[in-house]
């Protein structure tokens, strides 16, 4: 171990306060524990000639007076082709029980991207399969897309269907995030994932429940530093999925706290949302390749006013919502047709076609809502025929945006369903000029042709002698 130069001076959960004696370290640089070869203490920053660090892998057994010393070294992980198919933690540790990768790490702490990016005016429309998410939140190769909702509506299911849906394409990279969520999702997904091939093509980072707040911290910044590289040095078009963003803010939050620093409004550090902007900005598009991020949003106790959840949906270009009165009456996925919203729904984009289709529905939708409370008090029958026409329409639109996932197909029992955007659009065509509901391809299909001959075969014999 080289010259030491700090000692320990202060413990207070994971924050390590360090006196500077020696040469000063950089920040975010790891300092070494004389005697402890496996703990790391990143340093956060300086309070006159203390370091205030944390300790990343959270061993117990540090005491004050303990000596440290620099490594020179910033926390990196693995990033590169070697790294496809694998799982690791925000250290760029192998959690599949895989062999470690160190051919070729990069620090996460140090975006790599450039500032000239791409040409906005040709956008490329991604079809997830998924009627709702096609139709009101289009997703655009590179853009960015949160699903929004509480505890339990679904967001995870819906993100996992998404991955699978949309990561089969062998020419996408896929990068997945998880962050705070719960240990057995991470498991399935992996096996979902490994299940239906995609894995091969896919890099995941996790931090999950029974991390640290410094580990679930870093996680989000490692799986972008894997994103940058595939972006910029392989020109590669990355699909980045984050479950959950909103444990990102919480967990910085945690550290914030326990570094003794002030909250603001809600309780969250400033702090926090200039790391979050900072992170969303790595996820951005450059000449070299694209990065599109689709993240899962924690709302807290249902509330969507949540200054993180607000500041979270500012950086997205579509926002979809999901809703616990709808998933309690059944439809899945439980989207809030009034509350989801897009910047990306412009005749430009989607064209002329989609976006009147856009504009009926949410109007329709609208309509029923405030239908609802008059019907409630003197029933449907006192409607107009109009109005009762357009309530009628519009139940028929929330029910036909539900959907059975591939994912949850060992769950149900019913097999996926996957919609192309022209199903999708003419299906609500015919629900709104009230004609049946056209059915999908495969169920339009006639008889088999081979049957047609058998059967002209057996009737001859009977038109002979009938004759």
């Amino acid at each position: 171990m080289s010259t030491a130069s700090g000692v320990i001076t202060s413990l207070r959960g994971l924050t390590v306060e360090v006196r500077i004696t020696g040469e000063r370290p950089d920040a975010r640089e790891l300092l070494l524990v004389e005697g402890m070869e496996n703990v790391f203490l990143e340093v956060n920053f300086f309070r006159a000639n203390t370091a205030v660090c944390l300790n990343l892998t959270n061993v117990q057994g540090l005491q004050c007076g303990q000596k440290v010393s620099r490594s020179h070294q910033k926390v990196t992980v693995p990033v590169g082709p070697d790294t496809a198919g694998r799982v690791f933690n925000a250290l760029g540790e192998p959690l599949d029980q895989g062999e470690p990768v160190n051919t070729n790490r990069r620090s996460i702490t140090e975006p790599t991207g450039t500032k000239s990016y791409r040409n906005s005016e040709k956008l490329e429309l991604l079809q997830t399969g998924l009627k709702v998410i096609d139709f009101l939140t289009p997703f655009v190769k590179g853009r960015k897309i949160g699903i929004v909702g509480g505890a339990g509506v679904g967001k995870t299911v819906l993100t996992t269907e998404m991955i699978h849906n949309v990561a089969k394409d062998e020419k996408s990279m896929s990068i997945y995030c998880g962050v705070g969520e719960r240990i057995r999702e991470g498991n399935e997904l992996y096996e979902t994932l490994k299940d239906t091939d995609v894995l091969k093509n896919t890099v995941m980072f996790f931090g999950q429940m029974d991390s640290t707040p410094a580990i679930r911290s870093m996680v989000a910044p490692a799986a972008a530093t894997a994103a940058e590289y595939f972006r910029d040095e392989e020109g590669r078009d990355i699909l980045f999925f984050v479950d959950n963003i909103y444990r990102h803010v919480q967990a910085l939050t945690e550290l914030s706290t326990n570094m003794g620093l002030v909250p603001s409004e809600g309780g969250y550090s400033p702090l926090v949302f200039s790391e979050l902007r900072r992170l969303q900005d790595r996820l951005a598009s450059t000449e070299h390749g694209t990065i599109t991020s689709v993240q899962a949003v924690y709302i807290p106790a249902d509330d969507l006013s949540d200054p993180a959840v607000q500041a979270i949906s500012q950086q997205m270009d579509s926002v979809l919502v999901l809703s616990r009165v709808v998933a309690e009456s059944g439809i899945r996925p439980a989207v809030d047709l009034l509350k989801t919203t897009s910047s990306l729904l412009t005749p430009q984009i989607v064209g002329e076609r989609h976006y009147q289709l856009a504009g009926r529905v949410q109007a329709i939708i609208q309509k029923y809502d405030s239908l609802k409370n008059i019907i409630a008090i003197v029933g449907e029958n006192e409607l107009s025929p109009a109005d009762r026409s357009d309530y009628q329409n519009a139940k028929k639109l929330i029910q036909y945006f539900s959907q059975d996932f591939a994912v949850a197909e060992h769950l149900t029992g019913k097999p996926g369903e996957y919609f192309t955007l022209e199903q999708t659009l003419s299906g609500i065509e015919a629900i709104l000029e009230g004609r049946d509901e056209p059915k999908k391809e495969e169920e339009k299909e006639v008889p088999k042709p081979e049957a047609a001959p058998e059967a002209t075969a057996e009737q001859k014999p009977e038109e002979k002698k009938h004759e």
